[in-house]
């Protein structure tokens, strides 16, 4: 009998794979089918204080190595965010994904979930495809200080943050942590592109979007194993897991726990157990009682 549950600072759960944000995260009917089919948590998409449309299609396109999307963080805003959440309230753990422009905007978006049930929040400080509203934010470990600091000051919930590929994320990671953060999200999408060569013009209507899949997975793994030295406080990886063996390496690397994306997208809801077959499998073989046992393991 092995023991797949991980605390997470406050945050308890059953196992430790979650719903990566910004898949299947605006209707609440979802957010339960996925926790339904085992994940130990579920992330909304990300939300903003005002309603966004978000770009016109085309606004994703697979490539051999994964999707390249630019939704552009469209969702129904902060009324949009009550009203799932009152549906859902108190049935299992939701993290509550926001973006803003402002620290402002993050610190009542953070309240709103709060006040409405959410378990935590997670700060968007990294979408590759929304100006004044992703990487350029997370990229500024000042900026990262002062809206986790800010954000911390008014909920009691856990607030985590995810960062993407920037110069400056292990210096923005410690400067998150340094603010009273209570764990990292590494990493979000890959400003990436792709071209049709027969009309000679870029797919998405935007141009640029964010590589999800397979391909940023070794990435990430460097990423969380390089914050991982870092940091004490605990990460949550998410980039390119299709397989147990990919979550296995993020755990190994450092990660407390791993969300899952684009292999819903592949495989379906039945990715979950999967992957916590495969972890209890692993365990097993390797002699081990928990899931906590494992957790950093490849830096000994």
């Amino acid at each position: 009998m092995v023991d797949l549950s991980i605390r997470i600072g406050k945050l308890w759960l059953r196992n430790p794979t979650m719903l990566a944000s910004g898949i299947l995260g605006d209707k609440a009917s979802l957010l339960e089918r996925a926790y339904r089919a085992g994940a130990g948590a579920v992330v909304t998409k990300s939300f903003t204080r005002e309603p966004r449309e978000g770009y016109v299609t085309p606004i994703i396109v697979g490539v051999p190595c994964g999707f390249i999307n630019a939704v552009g963080l469209a969702n129904p805003g902060k009324d949009g965010l009550r009203s799932i959440l009152e549906k859902i309230k108190g049935k299992f753990p939701v993290i509550v994904s926001i973006a803003g422009a402002t620290a402002e905007e993050f610190v009542e978006l953070a309240i709103i979930a709060e006040e409405h049930g959410a378990r935590g929040v997670e700060l968007n400080l990294s979408c590759p495809h929304a100006e004044k509203r992703g990487l350029e934010i997370g990229a500024d470990p000042r900026t990262v200080e002062k809206i986790v600091s800010e954000v911390k000051s008014v909920v009691r919930i856990p607030v985590f943050v995810k960062l993407g590929i920037s110069d400056n994320m292990i210096e923005s990671c410690v400067r998150a942590e340094n603010a009273g953060a209570d764990g990292l999200v590494l990493i979000n999408t890959i400003k990436a592109m792709k071209i049709d060569i027969w009309i000679k013009k870029p797919i998405l209507s935007n141009k640029f979007g964010g590589l999800s899949g397979p391909a940023i997975h070794p990435i990430a793994v460097r990423t969380i194993y390089e914050a991982y030295e870092q940091v004490d406080i605990p990460i949550i990886g998410v980039g390119g897991i299709i397989s147990w063996e990919d979550a296995v390496e993020f755990l190994l690397a450092g990660a407390s726990a791993v969300q899952l994306g684009s292999a819903i997208a592949w495989k379906g809801y039945g990715i979950f157990k999967e992957i916590i077959d495969g972890i209890k499998y692993y365990l097993k073989a390797n002699g081990f009682s928990s899931v906590n046992d494992i957790i950093g393991l490849a830096h000994n």
